[in-house]
């Protein structure tokens, strides 16, 4: 099992000492990489999971952060959960992603693209919410065909060029996981994504209907299974997660004491 950490802007504040001394902490205790979340544009009534969402939650920019992370760190891997794909050009996308991993010497391994869920965020990017799926499915292909090689062409619904080049490429393929709560997310996991990580508050039949919707889309069976976890996880509970198939937990806690606890019961012992 993988073990990494998440680090909440929202919850835990901008403050650059803070966020360094989380993921030095977290490298140190050989936690495996670090997620940072996105959202773009809030407003009044934004809900998530039946939770109002604060229009002045402090949302940094999560490719900026993580490239300071990884600026401070030597090893961490570097994630989003989730970059909100379909508000993102993949043009401009491409080149970023790759030079965050070029610059992080392969670190940018950890990328987990969503759809987003907010109505308003889509209409202040000036994306029509209804076909953000396709837009989505649209941008992991783009990406993945710049960082192909050069002199590339593509034709699409919402995307379109001729005998383009984008440099750098990553320093290898970079991973895309796919994140989200829904069916439809994790047919896009199976179809395009390199693993799921899937969220929101589904029952144990929902999950695996999910994560078995995977893997028979995918027809692949190296696909990593990404999962939510308490910072209190037992060994037992661990077990649990393998047996369903899960690679990776995750898990959130700003409290260094709790990190150091966890790495000493799971990840060292």
């Amino acid at each position: 099992m993988k073990f990494s950490v998440s680090y909440s802007t929202p919850a835990y504040g901008t403050d650059p000492d803070r966020l360094i001394r989380f993921a030095r902490h977290a490298e140190a205790c050989g936690f495996e990489g670090l997620y940072v979340p996105e959202h773009l544009a809030l407003y009044k009534g934004a809900s998530f999971g039946g939770y109002e969402l604060p229009a002045d939650l402090p949302y940094g920019d999560p490719l900026e952060l993580l490239t300071f992370v990884a600026g401070a760190t030597e090893r961490l891997l570097l994630g989003t959960a989730v970059l909100l794909l379909p508000y993102h050009h993949p043009a401009q996308l491409a080149k970023r992603l790759a030079t965050v991993d070029v610059l992080s010497q392969g670190r940018m391994r950890l990328l987990t693209v969503g759809v987003g869920s907010l109505p308003g965020e889509a209409r202040a990017m000036g994306i029509d919410f209804a076909s953000r799926g396709r837009r989505a499915d649209e941008a992991i292909d783009v990406l993945r065909l710049l960082w192909s090689g050069a002199h590339v062409s593509y034709a699409g619904e919402f995307f379109e060029f001729e005998n383009v080049s984008s440099f750098p490429h990553p320093s290898a393929p970079l991973p895309i996981h796919v994140g989200g709560s829904s069916r439809a997310a994790a047919r896009r996991a199976g179809a395009r994504g390199d693993g799921y990580f899937p969220g929101g508050a589904l029952t144990p039949a929902e999950r695996a209907a999910q994560w078995d919707l995977v893997r028979t889309t995918s027809g692949r069976d190296d696909l990593e299974y990404t999962r939510w976890a308490s910072v209190d996880l037992t060994a037992e509970a661990v077990a649990a997660y393998a047996a369903e198939g899960v690679t990776r937990l995750v898990i959130t806690s700003a409290d260094l004491a709790d990190l150091t606890s966890f790495a000493e019961r799971l990840i060292q012992a």
